[in-house]
């Protein structure tokens, strides 16, 4: 027995590695996917990347065995399902459950783990992060090269989760920690895990409180006709209150598309939007995540000008995704 399972081992870590470099190409396309998803959302995040799992890797993970004896992956090549692996990282926690909806929204969900809410239901500190399992549908396969049916593994996380998951797993599975030390060092991971979830938390209260209290804008360097990415971000704060942060080269893409359009000051803006009608934009789009302030921006910007919006040159590269989006908000 043991002996055929050595051998359905070395055939799985055989086919694996056959396929590595089609794996690979498959995680920049998950990647390139995710990037994209959440560029168009709007919603701030630090990085996404990707990691392919190495062949001694998977053949580790298929080898390895459950307290009874059995093997805990008897079907490799499906059982294993971070041979693809995608990192979020957020500035905030607010952001993280943003990233979870959005990609909830867009992609199947085929596991969804949120590791920091399981640890503090055991009333610990610790790793904290969310984990879903994701796949694509067969068109958006097809058309990101992902081949049909390979799910990706997605954590995410903020810079604060990620430092400490990055250290803390140097140390325990790179490292070595003499056994009499250990309680130590559990003891002081878990103090750290603590105090990161408390900066965590005055971030978040940070970033609402900049949002509700910024100041009056700061004048335009004269030989810049756009509205600053500062001043625009500031404008946008109070006119979607709601909406999340986006990131900061965002604000400055959109910035161009305005000026486009002719708009380089705050009360051009301030004009052109008095007439939107929100609450038909939301229902139209029918929103499944929070937006960010560009995306609720740019979607304003689409439902006033239209085709004449779509055809900028700033969006040549987006053309088929806003007549998409044009179709909803005018159907």
């Amino acid at each position: 027995m043991a002996s055929n399972q050595s051998v359905r081992i070395r055939r799985a870590v055989a086919r694996y590695a056959a396929g590595h470099e089609q794996l690979r190409a498959a995680t920049d396309s998950y990647v390139a996917l995710i990037t994209q998803l959440l560029d168009d959302a709007g919603i701030n995040y630090l990085a996404v990347t990707g990691r392919t799992k190495t062949v001694e890797s998977f053949a580790e993970k298929a080898a390895r065995r459950s307290r009874t004896g059995r093997l805990a992956h008897p079907k490799p090549m499906t059982d294993i399902t971070d041979q693809i692996g995608v990192r979020v990282v957020t500035y905030v926690q607010a952001d993280v459950e943003a990233v979870a909806q959005l990609l909830d929204a867009q992609l199947e969900i085929r596991d969804d783990r949120d590791m920091g809410r399981e640890t503090a239901a055991e009333g610990r500190f610790g790793y904290a992060s969310r984990h879903l399992l994701v796949a694509v549908d067969d068109e958006r396969a097809r058309e990101a090269g992902i081949p049909e049916g390979r799910p990706a593994s997605v954590q995410i996380r903020t810079v604060l989760q990620h430092a400490w998951a990055e250290f803390e797993h140097d140390i325990r599975y790179k490292g070595s920690v003499p056994e009499e030390h250990a309680f130590d060092f559990d003891r002081r991971f878990t103090l750290a895990a603590g105090l990161l979830e408390l900066a965590d938390q005055q971030f978040s209260a940070i970033g609402d409180r900049h949002r509700q209290e910024l100041s009056s804008p700061a004048e335009a360097a004269d030989d810049d006709p756009r509205i600053s990415a500062t001043d625009l971000a500031a404008f946008l704060a109070g006119q979607f209150a709601d909406a999340g942060w986006s990131r900061t080269d965002h604000y400055a893409w959109i910035s161009g598309l305005l000026l486009e359009l002719g708009i380089s000051s705050l009360s051009e803006l301030r004009e052109v939007l008095r007439g939107v009608d929100v609450p038909t934009i939301e229902a139209r789009m029918g929103y499944r995540y929070p937006p960010g302030a560009v995306r609720r921006l740019d979607d304003s910007l689409l439902s006033v000008y239209g085709e004449r919006y779509v055809g900028l040159h700033g969006n040549v590269h987006r053309v088929d995704l806003l007549t998409t989006r044009l179709a909803r908000l005018t159907s």
